[in-house]
C-alpha cells in the first residue's frame, strides 16, 4: 500500500497525506447517511454539547453512553441565550458518535475493507483494533475550534499505538477550519501532555507534562481537497481553527489502537462484551 518514500515520512514527520484515497461516490453515500441520522434526531430529548477546550464541563452521561452508540452532538455555539436552536437543526450538530463503524452498515462500508487493512500493517499496526468513529460537521460560521491536543491522551495504551484515519469529506481550506500540524520533522515524538479519563459516573482531563503546545509559527496548515485520507500518530499535536466562513467542512475519523498494546481502561471510551473492537477485515 505505501511507498517505501511514504513509510519513511511517516516515521519522519508522524503524518501523512493520501490525496484521493476516497470516491466521491462513497463520500456522497456517507454524507447522505449521516444527513439521515441527524434528520432522526430529536434535539427536544437531549441538548448535549461536544468541546474539546473544555472536556470537563461538557461530558454528561449522555456523552459517556455514547461509546456503542450513534449519537448527535450540538456545536457549542448552536442555542441561542433562550436556550433555542438559533439555525436549522442540521446546521447546529458538531458530530455524531463513536459507533457507527460497527453498528450502521453504510458506515462500515466506508470504514472498513482491503485498502484500510493494508494501510495499517503498513503504518505498524500488526492487529488494528478500530475503537471510535466520529462524523465531523464543522457547520459554517459556527463550527467550533479545536484546540491542540493529541489523540493519545483520549485512547492511551502501553506502548502508545493509537493511530487516526482522518477523511477529508469535503474540501479542507484556511477559511473553513483545516487541520494544523507541527511544522518540521518529530512533533510526534514529544510527551503525552494530558490524559482524558475516567473519574466517577464521568471524565476529566489530567495533566501529565509541561511541554507547550506548537505556536502559530510552528504549525503548518493541511489544505487537502475531498477524499483525502491524513493518518497521524497519536503523538501529534493537532487543531483545528474555528468555522467562521459560509462552508461547512465535513470529516469522518477512526482511532485506532493495535491488539498488541494494552488498552488502559482508564480511559473514557470502554466496550463491553456485546460490541467488542474489530479491525479493518
Amino acid at each position: 500500500m505505501l511507498t517505501e518514500i511514504q513509510q519513511q515520512q511517516y516515521q519522519r514527520d508522524g503524518f501523512l497525506v493520501l490525496p484521493a484515497f476516497k470516491t466521491p461516490d462513497e463520500i456522497a453515500a456517507l454524507r447522505k447517511r449521516a444527513e439521515a441520522l441527524v434528520d432522526a434526531f430529536e434535539p427536544d430529548a437531549v441538548k448535549s454539547i461536544f468541546t474539546t477546550n473544555e472536556q470537563s464541563r461538557h461530558v454528561d452521561d449522555y456523552f459517556m453512553g455514547s461509546a456503542d452508540k450513534m449519537r448527535c452532538f450540538f456545536e457549542e455555539e448552536a442555542f441561542g441565550p433562550d436556550g433555542e436552536l438559533r439555525q436549522a437543526k442540521a446546521l447546529s450538530i458538531n458530530k455524531i458518535g463513536h459507533a457507527m463503524h460497527d453498528l450502521d452498515p453504510v458506515f462500515e462500508r466506508f470504514s472498513r475493507g482491503p485498502a484500510l487493512a493494508a494501510l495499517a500493517r503498513d503504518l505498524g499496526l500488526a492487529a488494528p483494533q478500530v475503537w471510535q468513529s466520529m462524523y465531523i460537521f464543522k457547520q459554517p460560521g459556527i463550527g467550533g475550534e479545536v484546540g491542540w491536543h493529541q489523540d493519545a491522551s483520549f485512547f492511551e495504551t502501553t506502548p502508545i499505538t493509537v493511530t487516526t484515519f482522518w477523511f477529508a469529506l469535503e474540501d479542507a481550506t484556511l477559511e473553513n477550519g483545516c487541520l494544523w500540524v507541527p511544522a518540521g520533522a518529530g512533533g510526534h515524538r514529544t510527551p503525552l501532555r494530558e490524559r482524558f479519563v475516567k473519574h466517577g459516573a464521568g471524565a476529566r482531563m489530567e495533566k501529565l507534562d509541561a511541554t507547550p503546545w506548537p505556536d502559530a509559527q510552528g504549525a503548518v496548515p493541511l489544505e487537502v481537497p475531498a477524499g483525502t485520507l491524513v493518518v497521524f500518530h497519536g503523538l501529534l499535536p493537532h487543531y483545528s481553527a474555528a468555522n467562521r466562513s459560509a462552508k461547512s467542512r465535513h470529516a469522518y475519523t477512526l482511532h485506532v489502537t493495535d491488539g498488541g498494546s494494552e488498552y488502559s481502561p482508564a480511559n473514557w471510551l470502554q466496550r463491553g462484551a456485546g460490541l467488542p473492537v474489530r479491525g479493518f477485515e
